[in-house]
């Protein structure tokens, strides 16, 4: 047992460095084709700064949960991996590195921990690099490499793909992008983005293996293919056919691996099923109606707040008892 270091003890060193939670563990496993898929389009750097953005991570943690007589959680693993993933090809390793020390320490740590952090963790270092940085999160991204071996035995993608323009930048200027293309991800994007089949099959094994609550990624795309099917049948400009808008972007692994974060998200079935339309929703009219071209980061972060009171609310009105009639 652990020294109570209220009493005046020290911590004792926790028995086991890191701490190997299998649910978390199963959607690392369901992260690795979206993993594959960013080295083959993007090359080997995708390796790189994924296990930097590992190496950080856990050593943020670490620097925590150790003196505390805690080991560090195997969920740092998602959070680093669903960090790296959602970054542009062409991100600096030491921004990479900031990214995640920022998203582990103020989006979990400073909370208490695993299972206590109120926001995604991967959401709120995403969020910070994003604003801190705003030019090399947006502005520069690259062509994937072509058919073939892909990216398997190349470091990254040519320098004159620099500045490739994302399918949701040629959908805001009023382009046109082949759904094919969305499918199988053969356009520019963050590195574990882009390909919608990979990003399907990764999503449907950590539902399968429940380890991800299956309402929560169905109500986000409830939300977001009905706010997109009212938008383009008003015709509002700027809007695609409502599966253009879902494929785009990472909207798709959004709502499969960032909306379905446990933690942060809500307990209650009911509130479970208002958190995910919402969110779903926001992300199209931030998408038409905002500055960003990609919502998802801000969507989840605004609904994290919100998540005790939908649970609250959810219970109060469970508990009501119902009215009796007069007599």
């Amino acid at each position: 047992m652990n020294a109570d270091p209220a009493a005046g003890g020290k911590p004792a060193r926790p028995k086991k460095l890191i701490l190997i939670q299998p649910m978390m563990m199963k959607v690392v496993y369901g992260l690795m084709p979206c993993f594959l898929g960013s080295v083959y389009f993007f090359g080997l750097r995708s390796v790189a700064v994924t296990l930097l953005v590992l190496l950080f991570g856990v050593a943020a943690e670490a620097a925590f949960a150790i003196p505390q007589g805690k080991p560090v959680t195997s969920a740092v693993f998602v959070t680093g991996l669903i960090f790296a993933l959602s970054l542009p090809p062409t991100t600096p390793f030491w921004m990479a590195a900031v990214g995640i020390v920022f998203g582990v320490v103020f989006g979990k740590m400073v909370f208490g921990g695993f299972g206590y952090n109120v926001y995604n963790p991967a959401m709120v270092g995403r969020c910070f690099v994003y604003i801190s940085f705003p030019v090399a999160l947006t502005n520069r991204w690259v062509a994937p490499f072509a058919a073939g071996s892909g990216g398997f035995l190349g470091w990254t993608p040519p320098p004159d793909a620099i500045t490739a323009a994302t399918p949701l930048a040629a959908i805001h200027t009023g382009g046109e992008v082949p759904l094919a293309h969305l499918f199988w991800g053969n356009v520019s994007g963050s590195f574990g983005e882009t390909s919608a089949v990979l990003i399907l099959i990764g999503g449907a094994y950590i539902l399968l293996a429940k380890v991800a609550p299956w309402r929560l990624a169905l109500s986000c795309l409830m939300g977001g293919f009905l706010t997109a099917f009212l938008l383009h049948a008003a015709g509002v400009p700027g809007v695609p056919r409502p599966l253009t808008f879902l494929l785009a972007g990472s909207f798709l692994f959004g709502a499969l691996f960032v909306v379905t974060e446990p933690i942060s998200g809500p307990k209650t079935k009911p509130a479970q099923w208002i958190y995910g339309f919402v969110i779903g929703s926001l992300i199209i009219l931030l998408r038409r109606y905002s500055n960003f071209p990609e919502g998802v980061m801000f969507c989840v972060l605004f609904m994290n707040t919100f998540v005790p009171i939908l649970d609250i609310g959810v219970r109060t009105l469970q508990r009501k008892p119902a009215a009796r009639p007069v007599s």
